[in-house]
């Protein structure tokens, strides 16, 4: 196997028999995309095809392809479009967008040699055709470039010719998309009109929504429905080419067919090759006019996915663009992190040609963080963020893990317990001012702690140690008190080594810069210490600091020096040394950023290296923001990163044409009554149109079954059908606690004076 440089690792791969190695940390991560699943029961090994009640990821046998190898077309590509095998983008040093063919949508151009697309979709009925051509308006005004629009039957195409036409006479050009599940034939009706058809491999021939679990144990089997989908797909292929109508092959985590996860699981490689199955179709045909997707509502599945789709392509001399997004993100600031950690990681890796944020919001909302995510993929590719290139060692791209790093333990003349000033799961630092400290109860609370008689107490998301941006004066009476009462919980606190040589903190942790940590004067009061790197160490600066045996490590990048680039170059540096210091990566923000720059910026650089298992925790400081909104985002982005669970995870689609209840109004009260249930995924979807798999990082899920109606599920298995709206929430309550799930809420006591 080789690593992301291309170099082959020494390690044998497992046999196939034996679990792989990291496997629970994989699937607490990846969610079910990476669990192991049993072989199927003897029962079930006869001839023909047998109902399964869960997919089994069996060994993997790709379908016989007829592409030729990747030597074989080097006289078609360019020399310098092939890159080693192992890696899956141009450079993973310097941010340069992979070069693509041209696809036209409409007017609108899409691939390598022109901007970023920016799309979104609608969420009225489409048979409303004043609605939907009003929406479609909005969201062109809001700066769409294209819009999708659910078409899921005859009626429905009826009137996306009505609302094309409406569209032109009020001089609204905007290329429009429509969204096909389980319906070929209104495919073929509306090519007639819009400019480019999405169609789902996981679902596209299913006419009968079966979403049945069916095991294919031969390949004439298996083979025989590819053969099927062939027939079903050809007339749409010649149809788009005919007419000129782009299209999308858009694979979803959650709805992969029956046959694909027969032999491969819900995995990033059965999401590929259920795309490549459609793909060969058009190819053969001659029609390239098209783009794929890979997404999931987990943002690790969802990169490691179009990683593992982009790699393929390079293997096999393919240059179709790719669509970014992350399905069901959700709402507010959880769905901008979610998709931010997602398509921004993505787009700095140079990957990427439209992308669509989906929230839970309307669909004209969608489109400021859209834009903002679009202008740090055109700025890092304009600008070639990146450093000097290197040998990265220490990350797969295939294969995800978290670095290994050891929490602080006790020594026999601490004072004070120090072994909670770091989190396993991931943690969470704060930068605080004298003023915030000698707020006593106010900067608790924004702290995350509860207040027991005006005495903070920790709980599930209270930051795990604070930075002092200034030690207060020791005269600074209540600042000295809340750092005393801080210590006692367990909460670290950090400071310059410098400034805490001027005013003691007793058993502080000094922070000294890495370049000169040997010889940096480190005070008596300080009971540990830790290192600041700012990107530009040299590997053997890296290995000179650590040895002075530090704490943990920050990474506050000096101006100008790409994060993500550094940081991968860092953790390769100390790799080599040897060390497995926790790392913290702190992120700083100016007057000038607003709070969707915080989100959109942190989980793009930062969460582009968590979403790779490099780092154990985040400090976002910014000068003006609340304490709490920092702390609050800092957590979300450790979530959104499969790391710490600190409140509840919700999937919940971003609606469309399809939903049958008020998705915003109906997601808000399920927050409000089960947001503080960490540890407990609950799905919130519109329409069962992608199948149960849907469910598959949900413990819990309330979907749309009929108008009025409500379908209950746990996992994938639904348990209760045809709640009534008004009942549903209350249902589900009590769907979680039957399942030992529930927790109440608990109530601060007031504070008083201590």
């Amino acid at each position: 196997r080789a690593d992301c440089s291309g170099h082959a690792r020494a390690s044998t791969p497992p046999p196939r028999s034996s679990p792989r190695p990291r496997v629970r940390e994989m699937a607490a991560a990846l969610g079910s995309a990476h669990q192991l699943r049993a072989a199927a029961p003897p029962a079930l090994r006869k001839r023909g095809k047998k109902t399964l009640k869960a997919s089994r990821a069996l060994p993997v046998v790709r379908a016989a392809s007829t592409e030729p190898k990747i030597e074989s077309v080097a006289a078609a590509v360019p020399s310098d479009a092939f890159l080693p095998d192992g890696l899956y983008c141009v450079d993973n040093t310097q941010t340069i967008r992979r070069k693509t063919r041209t696809v036209n949508i409409g007017k609108v151009k899409m691939g390598s040699d022109h901007p970023i697309v920016r799309q979104t979709m609608t969420t009225s009925d489409t048979r409303d055709v004043e609605a939907t051509v009003a929406e479609v308006k909005k969201c062109a005004d809001a700066g769409a470039e294209m819009v999708r629009i659910t078409v899921q039957g005859m009626q429905e195409a009826k009137a996306c010719a009505e609302i094309k036409k409406r569209l032109v006479e009020d001089g609204y050009d905007t290329p429009l998309i429509a969204d096909i599940h389980f319906a070929p034939k209104v495919a073929m009706m509306v090519a007639e009109c819009f400019d480019k058809i999405r169609v789902n491999p996981g679902n596209f021939a299913d006419g009968r929504k079966k979403f049945e679990d069916i095991l294919y144990e031969t390949d004439e089997e298996y083979n025989a429905e590819i053969e099927e989908i062939e027939k079903i797909f050809t007339p749409l292929v010649l149809k788009c080419k005919e007419r000129g109508v782009a299209m999308r092959i858009g694979t979803n985590h959650g709805s992969l067919s029956a046959r694909t996860l027969s032999r491969y699981g819900d995995t990033p490689a059965g999401m590929v090759e259920s795309a490549f199955e459609f793909a060969r179709i058009c190819r053969k045909h001659d029609y390239h006019n098209f783009v794929f997707s890979m997404k999931a509502s987990n943002p690790l599945v969802m990169v490691q996915a179009y990683r593992l789709l982009a790699h393929e392509m390079y293997k096999l001399g393919w240059d179709y663009p790719l669509h970014l997004g992350v399905t069901e993100a959700g709402e507010g600031e959880d769905g901008r992190m979610k998709s931010s950690i997602g398509i921004g990681a993505l787009l700095l890796d140079g990957l990427g040609d439209t992308i669509r944020v989906s929230l839970t919001e309307a669909s004209h909302l969608e489109m400021e963080p859209c834009t903002r995510l679009r202008d740090v993929g055109h700025k890092a590719a304009e600008e070639k963020w990146g450093v000097e290139k290197f040998e990265e060692k220490g990350r797969d791209f295939k294969d995800f893990a978290r670095r290994a790093s050891d929490l602080p333990v006790q020594k026999e003349d601490d004072v004070i317990d120090l072994r909670n000033i770091l989190h396993r799961d991931g943690s969470v630092l704060s930068a605080v001012t004298p003023a915030h400290l000698a707020s006593e109860d106010p900067f608790y609370r924004d702290l995350g702690a509860k207040l027991a008689v005006g005495m903070p107490l920790r709980d599930v998301a209270t930051s795990d140690s604070i930075l002092l941006t200034e030690v207060p004066e020791p005269s600074d009476e209540k600042a000295m008190r809340s750092i005393r009462r801080l210590q006692e919980i367990g909460v670290g606190v950090v400071a310059d080594a410098a400034a805490l040589a001027e005013r003691p903190v007793d058993n502080a942790v000094a922070l000294v810069a890495a370049k000169g940590a040997a010889s940096a004067a480190v005070p008596d009061c300080a009971a540990r210490v830790a290192v600041v790197f700012d990107g530009t160490e040299t590997e053997d600066e890296v290995k000179v600091a650590l040895g002075v045996d530090p704490v943990m490590a920050l990474i506050k990048c000096a101006p100008g020096v790409s994060r993500l680039h550094a940081s991968r170059r860092l953790f390769t540096n100390i790799l080599a040394a040897g060390s497995s210091v926790p790392v913290i990566h702190h992120i700083q923000f100016t007057d000038a950023d607003v709070k969707d720059d915080i989100v959109i910026q942190s989980g793009s650089q930062v969460g582009g290296l968590l979403c790779d298992g490099l780092g154990d925790g985040v400090l976002i400081e910014h000068p003006t923001a609340e304490l709490d909104y920092l702390r609050r985002t800092s957590f979300g982005l450790l979530q959104g990163s499969r790391m710490r669970n600190t409140k509840t995870e919700y999937v919940s689609c971003p609606s469309c044409g399809r939903t049958l209840f008020d998705l915003q109004e109906v997601t808000a009260a399920i927050s409000e009554r089960t947001g503080h249930l960490p540890g407990v995924a609950i799905a919130v979807m519109g329409c069962i149109v992608n199948g149960p798999g849907e469910m598959a990082d949900a413990d819990f899920g309330y979907v749309g079954g009929a108008p009025g109606k409500i379908d209950l599920y746990v996992g994938k298995e639904v348990v209760k059908r045809g709640i009534d709206n008004d009942t549903a929430c209350d249902e589900l309550i009590q769907l979680i606690k039957d399942h030992g799930r529930w927790v109440d809420k608990e109530e601060e006591e007031e504070a008083v004076a201590a």
